[in-house]
């Protein structure tokens, strides 16, 4: 093997180097943010060459949209497809967050970036919006009135809480729930009732 094909601290490079960029972006980007990583700091922790990184991606904006494409491919599925529980308990589920979880990595991937263009905003647009979609779609199971306009506004209100409980340090989603809930009972008719 030739000093060519070694990464940075000796070892051969190639097998898992992808998915240890990618393990790397996750870490570092979380903990330090998209902007305050740079591309020596994450491929010093993937141990892999600057060389390898880029032949695994073109550049950084493409790591970050393929970070973002990891998170919950499946869109919060695993609330939304729970079969122990009706259509209304998941729609609260949804809100069932610990506080000390990472705020939305969409939502900091966004305003780190503040560029609509850039292919890892694009991606965080389309999530979110998936997002409301599926909230919609069980708001519809639930028997809904108007299940978009349920599913955009307990979006709203999940993202705002997850700001919410970042800038405070403190576990809003109680509170989140709670208007959730009246939300759910506004746009349920009471015939649905048995749902509860």
């Amino acid at each position: 093997m030739t000093e060519l094909e070694k990464g940075p601290k000796g070892q051969r490079r190639g097998r898992g180097a992808r998915e240890r960029i990618l393990s790397a972006s996750q870490q570092l980007f979380r903990e330090q943010g998209i902007n305050g990583t740079g591309m020596d700091q994450l491929c010093a922790v993937a141990e892999v060459s600057k060389r390898t990184a880029y032949q695994h991606f073109g550049g950084k904006d493409e790591l970050v949209a393929e970070y973002l494409r990891r998170f919950d491919p499946s869109v919060l599925s695993y609330v939304l497809d729970r079969t122990d529980l009706t259509p209304r308990q998941r729609l609260l589920a949804v809100f069932d967050i610990p506080p000390t979880t990472p705020l939305c990595p969409y939502i900091n991937a966004a305003v780190e970036l503040n560029d609509p263009q850039h292919p890892a905003s694009q991606y965080a647009r389309d999530y979110k919006k998936a997002v409301a979609a599926r909230l919609a779609d069980t708001a519809r199971e639930a028997g809904a009135a108007d299940p978009e306009q349920l599913g955009e506004q307990l979006a709203l209100l999940l993202d705002g809480a997850a700001a919410r409980t970042r800038v405070l340090n403190a576990d809003t989603f109680p509170t989140a729930t709670a208007i959730a809930a009246v939300l759910i009972d506004n746009a349920i008719p009471a015939t649905h009732d048995d749902d509860r």
